[in-house]
């Protein structure tokens, strides 16, 4: 009977080159969504003018580009800016463009921050996390043994207070 048996090398170059697709689509996905967004966003205002006869809101080019770590690795964003003019009346201060699908904080999609606990809950060291992390992600996912121990430390409290209700 005849098999094929792939080498390693080639498996190995082939499921790397599969993931960088992945990992591009992902942030051409995002990209799109975000640009979608930020072109909502204008249309709602497109009327709005100052003295001058200006718009108040005007696209402001993009941030700095900034890793994300997702499901399909860390992926580089560079999420579009506006240029919000308007005022609150009531406080004073400019309006803001806030995006709802990446808020400026944004560093790891909430699915990569549920796999944090049961990684811990299964016995994973805070120093084993990030070449463990490395392995699936592609990165580090920015999180250090000193990040793993205060999220750690996060979560046990969380559980202590979640044991402590009232039932």
């Amino acid at each position: 009977m005849l098999r094929v048996v792939a080498d390693e090398p080639v498996r190995d170059a082939f499921a790397a080159e599969l993931d960088e697709i992945v990992r591009e689509g992902a942030r051409r996905m995002l990209a799109a969504a975000l640009e979608a967004e930020v072109e909502g966003y204008l249309a709602g205002f497109a009327d709005e003018r100052d003295e001058r006869g200006r718009h108040l809101v005007v696209r402001n080019g993009h941030a700095r580009a900034r890793a994300v770590t997702t499901a399909a690795g860390a992926i580089e964003v560079a999420a579009p800016r506006v240029n919000d003019k308007r005022v609150d009346p009531v406080t004073g201060r400019r309006q803001r463009f806030r995006s709802a699908i990446l808020p400026p904080w944004c560093r790891k999609s909430p699915k990569v921050s549920e796999v944090l606990p049961l990684l811990y809950l299964h016995g994973l060291s805070s120093g084993d996390f990030a070449p463990a992390l490395e392995e699936f992600f592609g990165s580090k996912a920015g999180l250090s043994a000193s990040v793993i121990t205060r999220l750690t430390t996060d979560w046990q409290d969380e559980q202590r207070v979640f044991m402590l209700r009232d039932l």
